[in-house]
């Protein structure tokens, strides 16, 4: 089977969502999936699906259509829009997406009309900051907010929601938790609604929610990598009884030598900026993989134990293989992080291949 590739086993992405899950029961929260990171993967959100969660989500609209076709026990899928609509998307967005999540008034006037034209009634969530600093309404307007959602006449104010982490690593905790779940009270109170989602955030919330005695209003979290990758997105911590090898990326050697260690002549900036430190003496078995840039982060990729990444340009990915025996023509199965997963995922010279897994 040709190189480079990401072999997906759907089985423990299947048993990823199961756990998770069942674990988040208990406290009343359901699990939306978040098929992003893998391009909307039909096979992948199907399997969150099987593994029992509530719906899927992705921050790209084409990624949603690819979803379009999956269904669960109770009926067609919910499919979340996670990143706020462009304003140009709005007909697409309503067409393509049962719910989205939002911020911008512009944007709520948009879909209201797209929705309203194209015979549809749309789901809002209306997203909140606690303290990140990447999306969300300041705590004070989003009452405003609420007014305008419920005066749309083709929009259904169908929650509240947050997102902490992605941008400053700010840590979900009772505090910020407890803004969001009071917010909710106050709006169903002062305008006598009932808000079905109060979406809490990320993976990063798994700490939070499986550690606290009361979640509050809290009941739906957006997981995706710990899903995925079986970790937790704060520390990158392995969460117990997840899988954190459902992926798997495979590049060819294409060059098989042996080499000084250290580079002579004068020294400037490499491809990608910096000057490399590569400094000792002696000889590397050095080897080259058909990976670049363009198909993973380097930082994001696990070889093999035994093998040390060297560096990476556009196309070349360059290890001390140690004592591993790799000749030209040989594969190299490397472990991915989330960074080099989403870009394995989303590179066209990356080929996906699904399995049905144990």
């Amino acid at each position: 089977m040709s190189a480079p590739r990401l072999e997906i086993d759907l089985g423990k992405v299947e048993h990823n969502t199961r756990v998770l899950v069942e674990r988040l029961a208990p406290s009343g929260i359901q699990v939306t999936g978040v098929t992003k990171a893998v391009l909307g993967s039909p096979a992948v959100g199907a399997a969150m699906l099987r593994g029992g969660a509530r719906g899927l989500a992705d921050s790209r609209v084409a990624n949603l259509a690819r979803l379009a076709g999956l269904g669960g026990l109770k009926g067609p899928t919910s499919r979340t829009l996670i990143r706020s609509p462009m304003l140009s998307q709005a007909a697409d967005v309503v067409r393509t997406a049962t719910c989205s999540l939002n911020t911008e008034a512009v944007v709520l006037r948009a879909l209201d009309r797209a929705a309203g034209g194209a015979g549809l009634r749309h789901d809002v969530v209306l997203m909140v900051e606690l303290g990140d600093l990447r999306e969300g309404i300041p705590v004070d307007d989003v009452a405003a907010a609420v007014r305008l959602v419920l005066a749309a006449p083709s929009l259904r104010l169908a929650g509240l929601g947050a997102n902490l982490a992605c941008q400053n690593g700010v840590v979900p905790d009772a505090r910020n938790m407890a803004v969001l779940s009071d917010l909710a009270d106050t709006i169903e109170t002062s305008y006598d609604v009932a808000l079905t989602t109060v979406s809490g955030g990320n993976s990063a919330n798994l700490d939070w929610a499986t550690s606290s005695a009361n979640v509050g209003r809290i009941n739906d979290l957006r997981l995706g990598e710990a899903i995925l990758l079986g970790v937790e997105p704060l520390r990158r911590t392995p969460v117990d009884g997840l899988h954190q090898d459902a992926f798997a990326l495979f590049g060819e050697v294409i060059e098989r030598v042996d080499k000084p260690f250290a580079p002579w002549g004068d020294r400037a900036q490499s491809a990608f900026g910096g000057v490399p430190e590569r400094v000792g003496t002696g000889t590397v078995r050095q080897a080259i993989v058909a990976l670049g840039r363009q198909d993973a982060d380097p930082d994001g990729l696990v070889p093999p134990d035994g093998i040390t990444i060297l560096g990476m340009s556009s196309d070349h990915l360059v290890l001390d293989l140690g004592d591993h025996p790799a000749v030209v023509g040989d594969e190299i199965c490397f472990g991915l992080g989330y960074g080099a997963l989403v870009r394995a995922a989303t590179s066209p010279f990356v080929a996906t291949v699904d399995r049905a897994g144990c």
